[in-house]
């Protein structure tokens, strides 16, 4: 009979190489918050003639927050961009802890943790510009993406090796369910 998936203990071993520290991090992980620009997409910025803006989104990432959501990790947005597309997207995915053109990030994550009542040791961040260090320093696990500038790179516990957009917030979300030991297997809803 061929190899079948059943329980977390089917699954393969965790495919991308981390630490002990980090997945001793991430197993404390209630609250994970992603940026935007970067990190769930490319980066890019795609301008039609009428001022529209569109952005490319990956399944893969869409379905890793909501996996992660189903095994009671919380997750939130907080991005210096707005935009109907990403309003649409972050709609979509069902994202409550949803900030858009937010300049001061800091701000935002105060509040989010004061409102769910968890310390910031038991959140994540994962940014990919320098607008992100003041949410990551804060933060028990410092993560970024493979695109990531240097110098958030310098500060993250660990970076994803997959740039944002390809699947580097799934892989952040494998990160986190794998140290958990929650991986949800049955189906979810549109990613």
């Amino acid at each position: 009979m061929p190899n079948q998936i059943n329980s977390f203990s089917d699954l393969p071993d965790f495919p991308y190489e981390a630490s002990d520290e980090v997945m001793e991090l991430a197993s404390r992980v209630k609250l994970a918050l992603f940026d935007v620009d970067g990190v769930l997409t490319d980066g890019s910025l795609y301008y039609g003639s009428k001022e529209e803006l569109f952005k490319r989104f990956n399944a893969l990432d869409g379905h890793g927050l909501k996996m992660l959501e189903q095994a009671g990790i919380a997750v939130g947005v907080i991005s210096a961009r707005d935009s109907a597309a990403l309003q649409t997207r972050m709609a979509d995915l069902g994202i409550t802890h949803c900030y858009l053109g937010v300049n001061n990030k800091l701000d935002i994550f105060k509040k989010i943790i004061s409102e769910l009542d968890i310390d910031p040791s038991e959140c994540s961040f994962t940014g990919d510009d320098v607008i992100d260090l003041p949410v990551m320093q804060q933060c028990g696990l410092k993560l970024s993406v493979d695109n990531g500038h240097f110098i958030v790179k310098s500060v993250a516990d660990w970076i994803a090796p997959i740039s944002g957009g390809q699947g580097a917030a799934r892989a952040i979300c494998d990160l986190l369910l794998y140290s958990q030991i929650k991986y949800p297997l049955g189906a979810t809803t549109q990613q």
